[in-house]
């Protein structure tokens, strides 16, 4: 699948320049070595093609390219080095066009120039290891939002290093970056790539982000690079006929040129069936684990890029493709990788291994947990609340692997495009609210004891309120005006890791949903692994009142000790502080199981028990 070129032959063929194959240079874009700078570009369509730059006064006659008579062009120019700015020019009849290289690494900006970009790196003493799928727990962030030094320009990857102390407390340890390629404008979310191979410039380029990376597995993060393949721009997009030539009024080259090409972002969903154009995506997916260091990838909205509507039957089977074969690839030289789709219509395809006919993502969003986990909290009256819902999106999983999803009730998109964050939701008059701040934690609860990937999304440990924006960043005041909220995050990350030995059920694959009250909207759940060791007993209250001697089962008698009571007044002002404490269970069956414990709690609580 997909085009490799390969310009180096031992034998020396003659090429269209008249040189020994050999003498040239490997790879695509800039390629810096000893004696200069070599360029190469595809660009099938075009007559004429220079490269203009810093190194030739932008001449454009000084530097022309020759064809290589396989719609690549090439040349070697000993005048040029790195750091300095460059641009092809192409000539297709009488028109001339000045384009950024596709392939570059740097650019100044997104209708700048190019840069001629030295990717090495010193990743000395970078040995990082990603934790089992088991052990991970995800925080989404956004690096124009997450810290900004200065209120009037976006954060950068060093302001980000500057929060990292606080991810430590707080117990996360996979950052998921949303997308850092070069995008239009210096704020956006980073869902409108110009230049994939860049990294966006008012973030602070490509060597900025290979300190972030360095910095943070020293720190203990893994990092996963949120990557955009479902369509390209659409502004500032020098893609776009990029040597002139297009199809019935579309992109040309880089894109389909029928009704394939359409998404809800633009005429421009690649071509995965042009063998240069799925090089150029996969040469961009190995590039984030190869030149960055980064520990996965997060693929947005694949089911754009395996059908054309997003929803129904109309296959794209060259994009299916298209990702088993980097999927394939990337597992094999990069074993421990977690690679994420974000797909949101629950299709166990996704998660199959490529070789039984699967994408073979690790893992992948799951739409069947945060929607009905959200409608839950965010009901307003108590008798609308599904316990049987609720019920399913606990024991909801992909190809009988729980960890092949990832589990949450806040994401970018979840908290933005006419939804805000929970506690938003629930109150919009006053987010702050007890209802609002124990509904919330109620739903993160949820994700971080349930079955699956857990995550996070930026801010939700300082009870962010409102929607997410990219011109509103994190108000970092919150964490101390909430600190007992990040606290709650932290302990219950805590459990969800064993970080302190007696919570190794919420580590496991299994969980038996063994009481369901959908009278009262109480609902509670057995955690556990392969064998009986490490159980854990988890309790939700989704009802507005509190118990004193409410009875559920449990796995065993004895004393049963709580872990955590999400009501506690050390985590809120605003909570009620009930709870019965320890448990001792009876050997007296209920619930299915062979003991009995009678708990207290309160209103919206989350309790969590151990031996």
């Amino acid at each position: 699948m997909g085009t490799t070129l390969s310009v180096e032959s031992n034998s020396s063929p003659k090429s269209s320049l008249g040189q020994p194959q050999s003498e040239k240079h490997a790879g695509m874009g800039s390629i810096p070595h000893s004696g200069g700078v070599a360029f190469r570009v595809w660009a099938p369509h075009a007559d004429h093609v220079s490269v203009i730059g810093d190194f030739n006064d932008w001449s454009s006659t000084s530097d022309p390219m020759h064809s290589e008579g396989n719609g690549y062009w090439y040349v070697d120019i000993e005048s040029a080095s790195t750091g300095q700015e460059y641009k092809y020019q192409i000539t297709r009849g009488e028109e001339t066009f000045n384009r950024i290289d596709p392939y570059a690494r740097e650019v100044t900006n997104s209708i700048g120039n190019g840069v001629v970009h030295d990717t090495s790196f010193d990743w000395s003493g970078d040995d990082f290891q990603m934790p089992p799928h088991n052990e991970i727990v995800i925080y989404e962030m956004h690096i124009g939002t997450f810290h900004r030094s200065d209120e009037n320009q976006p954060g950068g990857f060093e302001d980000a290093l500057r929060r990292m102390p606080h991810l430590k407390q707080l117990g996360v340890n996979v950052l998921q970056i949303m997308p850092v390629a070069e995008f239009a404008g210096d704020l956006s979310w980073g869902y409108n790539p110009a230049h994939i191979f860049a990294v966006e410039s008012a973030y602070g380029g490509p060597v900025a982000l290979k300190n972030f990376v360095k910095n943070a597995h020293a720190e203990g993060f893994a990092v996963v690079m949120d990557v955009v393949y479902n369509h390209f721009g659409p502004s500032d997009l020098d893609l776009w006929r990029f040597d002139g030539w297009s199809e019935n009024d579309k992109g040309g080259i880089y894109f389909y040129n029928d009704h394939r090409s359409s998404t809800p972002w633009g005429e421009t969903r690649p071509d995965y069936g042009r063998g240069e154009v799925r090089q150029f995506i996969y040469d961009n997916a190995k590039m984030w684990l190869e030149e960055y260091h980064v520990d996965g990838l997060r693929y947005d909205m694949t089911a754009y890029i395996r059908t054309v509507s997003g929803i129904g039957d109309d296959d794209i089977s060259e994009g299916w493709g298209l990702m088993q074969w980097i999927n394939r690839d990337l597992a094999e030289q990069f074993p421990n990788c977690l690679l994420i789709a974000e797909d949101l219509q629950t299709n166990n395809w996704l998660t199959k291994r490529h070789d039984h006919g699967g994408a073979g993502f690790s893992t992948q969003w799951d739409a069947a947990f945060v929607h009905p986990i959200r409608e839950a909290v965010q009901q307003i009256d108590d008798a609308h609340r599904d316990m049987w819902s609720v019920r399913d999106a606990l024991c909801h999983r992909y190809n009988d692997d729980s960890m092949q999803r990832v589990i949450y009730s806040e994401s970018h998109d979840e908290v933005a495009n006419g939804k805000s964050r929970v506690p938003s939701e629930i109150d919009p008059e006053n987010p702050e609210s007890s209802h609002a701040q124990k509904r919330a934690v109620l739903a993160a609860g949820l994700a971080l004891t349930a079955p699956g990937i857990p995550m996070l999304f930026q801010g939700q440990e300082l009870l962010e309120d409102d929607w997410f924006d990219d011109t509103d960043p994190l108000d970092w005041d919150r964490a101390d005006e909430f600190k007992g909220i990040k606290r709650l995050f932290r302990d219950l990350i805590r459990l969800r890791l064993n970080r302190d030995g007696h919570s190794s059920g919420l580590l496991g694959q299994h969980i038996d949903v063994h009481h369901v009250n959908d009278g009262d909207k109480v609902i509670a759940f057995v955690r556990s692994g392969d064998g009986d060791q490490g159980r854990v007993v988890v309790v939700a209250n989704f009802a507005n009142r509190g118990w004193e001697d409410y009875e559920i089962g449990f796995p065993s008698a004895g004393d049963w000790k709580l872990r955590l009571n999400s009501d506690w007044k050390g985590y809120s002002e605003a909570f009620a502080n009930e709870s019965t404490g320890g448990v001792v269970a009876e050997a007296r069956s209920r619930d299915g199981l062979p003991a009995t414990g009678t708990i207290s709690f309160g209103p919206y609580a989350v309790l969590v028990f151990s031996k």
